[in-house]
């Protein structure tokens, strides 16, 4: 590793640093605590029961959900997406996608289709990697079930139109799962006032949460449409010989991560209690600081929409005659800056913008503890590599 002073921008892969309280709650949770939660009727493990509630109905706070038990939480944004994902096909039908969509969409979808179990269709995104809503009813068929939406691209970084997306499919009679794994805990969302069924993100991104957590949100009813995708365990009903129906412990079988849940729970507080638009306005700023800074020097490309209100905090480049994982190597080795290069789990997406068949781009990533100072650093580097000011 290198002994410079790190400037960490890769928070679109996982968030750092976390809060001290994340960090603080799983250290307590390891040292003191230590029981299983929903499985015993001693002090401590009622105690911890009590917390992990807690945590849940804090992330039910940040997405506006009434009822705290729709909130499941799960291994990560991929178990979250793989439960929403199988739990509602089980039934041969139609499903819509965007090329915006990650490897944890187009991945289990792609095995459906190749299983025959369904067909689908991907909305093209334009070069700057934004999505036109009229493009949906073209896609539509009889038997359309599904739509799944990526908020925000984790390679461009573009917001999809959710809102009027969603309202079309509810209108048509399907179920609208929405992947927020780059928005939530960064833009605001209010799954009570969007047309939203399903809303899978993972806990160790925008929530600031440990590795290994995840949440899906359940809208009313539509438990009745998802079926869960294991059985076990749940600490309730023990008596039945099938799966529980009741919220959440129909998804929740198995011990859960007590400790990273703990940890999401604090994350989740720390940002109600900074203020989701408030940080929102602060990476907004800086991104636009960072795009603006890399398009200035010569040979540099950024990908994404112009209208930077249109973006999360991620700014995608390329720089002309350097291939992206040797440009990342040379940030790390000789600035101490770590930002991810290549496809990004997301191929279609780079498909879109031209750059896939140059091995991907070089993408910087912002969080809520970046400063102007990280930014500029990180185009002063790029700067020097690219040939200026040296």
């Amino acid at each position: 590793m290198t002994s410079l002073p790190r400037i960490y921008l890769d928070n679109a892969a996982t968030s750092w640093p976390k809060p001290d309280g994340v960090y603080q709650a799983v250290d307590r949770y390891q040292r003191e605590q230590g029981a299983p939660y929903g499985r015993g009727g001693y002090a401590r493990a009622e105690h911890v029961r009590r917390e992990v509630e807690a945590a849940r109905l804090a992330v039910a706070r940040l997405i506006g959900a009434a009822e705290p038990r729709r909130v499941i939480f799960t291994s990560g944004g991929t178990d979250a997406l793989n439960l929403a994902i199988h739990g509602t096909l089980a039934e041969p039908a139609h499903v819509i996608t965007t090329d915006h969509a990650h490897n944890s969409v187009l991945r289990p979808l792609t095995t459906l289709a190749r299983q025959g179990r369904i067909t689908l269709t991907r909305v093209a995104v334009s070069p700057s990697g934004e999505v036109d809503p009229a493009a949906f009813p073209a896609a539509w068929q009889r038997d359309t079930r599904l739509v799944v939406l990526t908020h925000a691209s984790n390679v461009t970084g573009a917001i999809e139109p959710i809102e009027a997306i969603g309202r079309l499919a509810r209108e048509l009679g399907a179920l609208v799962l929405v992947d927020a794994a780059q928005t939530l805990g960064e833009l605001p969302l209010d799954v009570a006032r969007l047309p939203i069924d399903l809303l899978a993100a993972p806990g160790h991104k925008g929530l600031l949460g440990p590795l290994g957590t995840g949440v899906l949100y359940v809208a009313p009813g539509v438990e009745e449409q998802l079926s869960p995708t294991r059985q076990g365990g749940t600490g309730s009903e023990s008596e039945l010989d099938m799966q529980p129906n009741s919220l959440p412990d129909k998804y929740e079988s198995g011990n859960p991560n007590v400790p990273g849940i703990l940890g999401l729970g604090a994350g989740a507080r720390w940002l109600a209690e900074q203020g989701i638009e408030r940080l929102r306005a602060r990476t907004l700023e800086r991104t636009v600081r960072l795009a603006a800074g890399l398009a200035s020097i010569a040979g540099v490309r950024c990908i994404g929409p112009a209208d930077a209100t249109r973006r999360v905090g991620i700014v995608s480049f390329t720089l002309e005659g350097c291939d992206p994982h040797e440009l990342a190597m040379m940030l790390d080795s000789g600035f101490g800056i770590e930002a991810r290069a290549g496809l990004h789990c997301a191929p279609s997406a780079h498909r879109a913008a031209g750059t896939l068949d140059v091995g991907g781009t070089v993408r910087l990533s912002l969080g809520p503890f970046n400063d102007a100072h990280d930014i500029d650093a990180a185009i002063e580097a790029v700067r020097q590599i690219a040939g200026q000011g040296l």
